[in-house]
């Protein structure tokens, strides 16, 4: 058995028309159940995020939380899951995971309230949480046993998935692979980019940032006509450029993944929905 087609035959199935109906679905339909909360708060909830709670029940801070949260979708998420996708899907890959984050906001929120709603305390003291609690607390003992499949998947796709190993190898052998650079220089050259525009101060960010509209653009266009994808890939579909873009806008934001919420589930925090609105800052 040819062990890359298993894994590609595996990759479309997973990826197909279904997993996408239900990822962004489901953000579609807890936005308009919410009433569109998440976007009519969105200020409110990053004054949040900066405000400090440390009278509340809880191990970290809301700030924290978030932040620790975002650490896992910083390398194969906004990094190499955003090079991935215009690579195979176009520039109108990244619109697509514009329409997933966007609705994945509600998603969040809806994860980050859970979390809090039905954390546990455990024998050690400390808070426990996330969606094997929010299952198993939530939807009643028989229930469990999902709670725990959960778990073993969530444990799993930690340590083989995007947790560790993809994490890794993705931004070492993104510049490898591509112009032979050694890792070294490539963190090198990175800090010296973001360096020379940010310590430039407001003249050099905005001089980067004029180019900002001319992208946008191209984003846009490409997100409903067929596009030259770079590196030779020709004729990228909108359906090639929708799949890639909502695909890799769960390792960017992890909208629906379920490993956000169980560092949600630890923060200080008044009321549950106070850290749904925060977590749906991601």
């Amino acid at each position: 058995m040819d062990l890359s087609k298993l894994l590609a035959d595996v990759n479309n199935f997973v990826w197909g028309p279904v997993m996408l109906v239900l990822l962004v679905g489901t953000g579609i339909f807890l936005t308009v159940r919410l009433k569109f909360l998440p976007w009519r708060n969105l200020g409110y909830a990053i004054h949040m995020v900066f405000s400090k709670r440390d009278k509340h029940a809880g191990d970290i801070s809301p700030f924290q939380s978030l932040m620790t949260a975002l650490s896992a979708t910083i390398g194969t998420g906004n990094i190499v899951g955003v090079a991935t996708a215009v690579k195979v899907g176009g520039p109108g890959a990244i619109f697509w995971m514009w329409v997933a984050a966007f609705f994945g906001m509600a998603t969040k929120y809806s994860e980050g309230l859970l979390a809090v709603k039905f954390r546990s305390i455990d024998e050690k003291g400390e808070i426990a949480g996330g969606p094997m609690f929010y299952i198993k607390n939530g939807m009643g003992p028989k229930f469990k046993w999902l709670g725990s499949l959960f778990a073993i998947f969530g444990i799993l796709v930690a340590y083989f998935g995007i947790g560790t190993f993809a994490q890794v190898n993705s931004i070492v052998d993104i510049t490898k692979m591509t112009i032979g650079l050694d890792p070294m220089w490539t963190a090198l050259i990175l800090t010296l980019l973001v360096a020379a525009i940010t310590l430039g101060g407001l003249q050099s960010i905005a001089s980067v940032a004029d180019k900002v509209p001319a992208a946008i653009q191209t984003i846009v266009y490409s997100a409903f006509s067929g596009s030259a994808a770079a590196g030779g890939f020709l004729g990228a579909t909108v359906m090639l450029a929708m799949r890639n873009g909502i695909a890799r806008g769960v390792f960017s934001n992890e909208s629906g993944l379920g490993s956000a919420p169980i560092v949600a589930a630890a923060a200080k925090t008044k009321w549950p929905a106070e850290q749904g609105l925060i977590s749906m800052t991601g």
